[in-house]
């Protein structure tokens, strides 16, 4: 156990060398770790939100409006059929969850059944006494749906935080219908909430010729009624548009937005992919001189005449923005729609200087706790205590190594972890050490004794830390948010000590001994 291949010198010191290139970026300032050249490393150690301040969201995603709109689709889609094949209805709508319909001529129902059973295979169509016929999304169809809708949301809240340059923000599913959201070193905090409290779901609409009697009770069919978001009626309240229901254009097929100026004033310019292009030259050239409403989140958002038809397949958006409002509406163009409505449930806040007074804690106990620990080592055990607690200051190394490579992020109870693997990291050389004192007792020579020691102790040593090892994955695993925290640097400051116990601190003694030959140990 106290002979040494020279690979095996070679990767131990390999491994250290590499540890404190790695961990060096952590010793210089953010501005000056960036600067470095892109062949070094120039990770730092990612800060949690409790330790750098931020803000901690939980939203939740309003599933059933996924639902409910699919079902709205359907009624839209029933009624196109039925007038298409000339059946006569009534009664045709929404019935909670369900889109129903009353066939006039009961001669005709099964008719209506066969087609109306082709508009979706994830619906069950049902008929009741009056030719009835109820249309119900399977099980099936609704979980899909759901999944759907919570995957996407992610991917959009995602794409929509990125735009606004937060660094190292974390975004995971929790629970079956809810998004966590921490975001690190946020310093506008109401600008994200804005950002994420609109689904952005954009269309073009033509704006219904019967706008003038808007004021009627009753809406026409086919239409509906939208405010204005920056115009104001006479009556003191936002205007009132009357929109006709069908969709020109949608805004899924926009693939670009940018904030930009006209006459001095800011807008928004967009472009269409193939598809919307052609539909967007066609809309435009077959109704110039009518108004054209752009829809955001059902309010009207601009509503210009087309003057000529716009066949470049791109256009602008232009109404009271502000700089910062055209590039919030850019941002959400671009990020895409959410399929479905967010609401916060949970909303924190923690403060840079709370933060750093933790991250001050942390590193004060760290100090105290190596500080105890090396003089523990050296006044029990001697030189061999020496040569531990130098393996001891290798194992911090790496552990900071380890989590600036791997961008793991750094919370308090992460901080927790790594004190309590300072005092763990010499258990395997305890146990190793008291060995060799067995063995000096029962008579054995110092070489002996020693190759006995790291013999009979390594078989514990594994077994306890393995054990230790599995216990952090599962914490891992199976926690959350701090928890995760503490089991991510627990796991690392297991495998670091253990190659500073058996491998770093048995080299050292090794060298030593080959090199003083002493008749007796000094432990």
């Amino acid at each position: 156990m106290i002979h040494f291949a020279k690979w095996k010198i070679i990767m131990i010191l390999g491994i250290c060398v590499l540890g404190l290139v790695f961990v060096s970026p952590n010793f210089l300032t953010a501005k000056q770790a960036g600067s470095l050249p892109d062949w070094l490393p120039n990770q730092q150690i990612s800060l949690g939100l409790d330790l750098q301040g931020g803000s901690h969201l939980l939203l939740e995603v309003e599933v059933d409006t996924v639902i409910r709109e699919r079902v709205e689709a359907m009624v839209d889609s029933m009624r196109v059929e039925l007038r298409k094949n000339r059946i006569r209805y009534q009664g045709l709508g929404l019935d909670g969850m369900n889109a129903t319909v009353i066939i006039k001529d009961v001669a005709r129902l099964d008719e209506a059944v066969g087609l109306l059973r082709k508009l979706d295979t994830g619906t069950t169509v049902e008929t009741a006494d009056g030719g009835r016929i109820v249309i119900a999304m399977t099980e099936q169809s609704i979980r899909d749906r759901r999944t759907a809708a919570i995957e996407q949301s992610i991917e959009i809240v995602r794409r929509r935080i990125d735009e606004t340059g937060v660094r190292e923000p974390t975004i995971q599913r929790q629970g079956e219908d809810r998004i966590l959201v921490q975001l690190p070193g946020l310093d506008d905090p109401e600008r994200v909430k804005r950002l994420l409290g609109k689904t952005a779901k954009m269309a073009f609409h033509l704006v219904d010729s019967r706008q003038n009697s808007i004021r009627s009770i009753k809406t026409p069919p086919g239409s509906f009624r939208a405010p204005s978001v920056d115009e104001v009626g006479p009556d003191g309240r936002p205007r009132m548009y009357l929109i006709k229901k069908r969709v020109m254009v949608s805004g899924d097929t926009l693939i670009d937005s940018q904030p930009s100026f006209q006459d001095n004033q800011p807008v928004v310019s967009f472009r269409f992919d193939t598809l919307g292009g052609k539909l967007f030259g066609k809309a435009t050239s077959e109704n110039v001189g009518k108004l054209f409403a752009i829809i955001l989140d059902g309010k009207v958002i601009s509503a210009p005449v087309i003057r000529e038809p716009i066949l470049g397949g791109s256009g602008v958006i232009s109404g009271n923005f502000t700089v910062q409002s055209a590039q919030d509406l850019a941002l959400l163009l671009r990020a895409g729609a959410l399929p479905a409505p967010l609401t916060i449930l949970e909303e924190r806040s923690v403060g840079p200087g709370l933060g750093a007074d933790s991250v001050a804690a942390g590193k004060t106990a760290s100090m105290i706790g190596m500080a105890l620990v090396i003089i523990f080592m050296v006044v029990v055990y001697g030189r061999f205590g020496l040569m531990a607690d130098v393996a001891l200051f290798v194992n911090s190394m790496l552990i900071g190594a380890a989590l600036s490579l791997l961008q793991a992020t750094l919370t308090l109870p992460g901080i927790a972890g790594v004190v309590l693997t300072i005092g763990m990291a010499v258990d395997a050389n305890v146990l190793v050490f008291e060995r060799i004192r067995e063995e000096i007792r029962a008579g054995r020579t110092p070489i002996s004794a020693i190759d006995a020691g790291y013999s009979r102790a390594i078989t514990t040593i594994i077994d306890a830390n393995v054990t230790t090892l599995i216990a952090a994955i599962l914490l891992y695993q199976f926690g959350s948010g701090p928890v995760r925290g503490f089991a991510v640097t627990l796991a690392i400051g297991i495998v670091t000590s253990l190659f500073t116990a058996i491998m770093l601190t048995r080299l050292m003694v090794a060298s030593w001994l080959r090199r003083k030959r002493p008749d007796t140990l000094p432990i």
